[in-house]
């Protein structure tokens, strides 16, 4: 997969089918999207291009509100990438971007990339005031020559498979329900720095990760995982919270890799959320902290056994 980040008039001259929208989190529904653009340029000999932009639109359209992201720009790509379109065009969302109108922007886009077919989510919209809805977008289309189909989004147990769902479900610690409307489990990416070390006082030593602001986390609580290094899945649990037990005062994401030791500091870890094993609890003490998470331990060996 080739990706594109700007709009460079005469890329290419094969014609394409295009899909785009800002496929956060990339769930079921960005999924279909994706994969009918493919499946229908395979079936008309031509190439397949998915477009999205950097920042989410939301970081500038509306500015100073927290974003809580599900996946950040170099996963969105890993997600894309395994699905296979030719090209992903990653276009910088600017205010200029968000005042330029859809006839306007869909034209520069056109003279990038010349495609015959465009498909969008039923609900889309962009451009200058989302003036550029699937109505406006079928008359840009009959002007430039390119068809417009939309698709109705998934319905999974009544209510429609959204990336507000998703973010809904993880706020209430719901990894499971996260899970199906993901098709994957959620996950997690950060970079292992230095902590308070008492969880190596209390025998149990475990990874900080450095988490992005923007990124939604899950509910506060202990969850079994599946931590990822350097490619290899090992069984984990992670805490989220303030643990209360220490009276901290800013949140955090801390992993104890199971039956594993070693130095980790400045890696690279991803870790993949499977069960919630609790919410966080305050203790009366250290010994009864230590229980308790010899406790989880145990309870997620069991839950991650192959």
């Amino acid at each position: 997969m080739e990706v594109v980040r700007t709009l460079e008039p005469g890329l290419t001259t094969r014609p394409s089918v295009l899909t785009m929208g800002k496929f956060d989190g990339l769930h079921l529904g960005h999924q279909q999207l994706i994969g009918t653009t493919i499946e229908r340029a395979q079936s008309l000999g031509l190439g397949s291009a998915v477009l999205t932009w950097e920042p989410h639109p939301n970081a500038v359209i509306r500015a100073g509100q927290p974003l809580e992201l599900l996946s950040s720009l170099e996963e969105k790509i890993e997600l894309i990438a395994r699905l296979g379109p030719d090209r992903l065009f990653v276009l910088p969302f600017t205010h200029e971007t968000m005042t330029t109108g859809a006839n306007v922007y869909m034209r520069q886009i056109y003279a990038t990339l010349p495609f015959r077919e465009l498909w969008v989510g039923e609900g889309f919209a962009m451009g200058k005031n989302r003036a550029g809805d699937v109505p406006s977008l079928m008359l840009i289309g009959a002007q430039l020559g390119f068809a417009v189909g939309a698709l109705s989004k998934i319905v999974l147990g009544g209510l429609p498979v959204s990336s507000s769902r998703v973010r809904e479900v993880l706020r209430a610690g719901d990894v499971a329900s996260a899970h199906t409307l993901l098709d994957r489990p959620f996950g997690l990416r950060g970079i292992v720095v230095a902590g308070d070390q008492r969880g190596r006082v209390i025998g149990f030593p475990t990874a900080n990760l450095h988490i992005d602001a923007a990124h939604v986390l899950p509910a506060d609580g202990v969850y079994a995982c599946r931590a990822y290094l350097n490619g290899v899945g090992l069984p984990a649990v992670t805490n989220i919270g303030l643990r209360p037990t220490f009276g901290n005062l800013h949140r955090t994401v801390e992993t104890h890799l199971l039956d594993w030791s070693g130095d980790l500091y400045g890696t690279s870890i991803r870790v993949e959320f499977l069960h919630r094993l609790r919410g966080e609890q305050k203790f009366d003490g250290i010994a009864a902290l230590i229980a308790q998470i010899q406790h989880d331990a145990a309870r997620a060996r069991e839950l991650l056994r192959p």
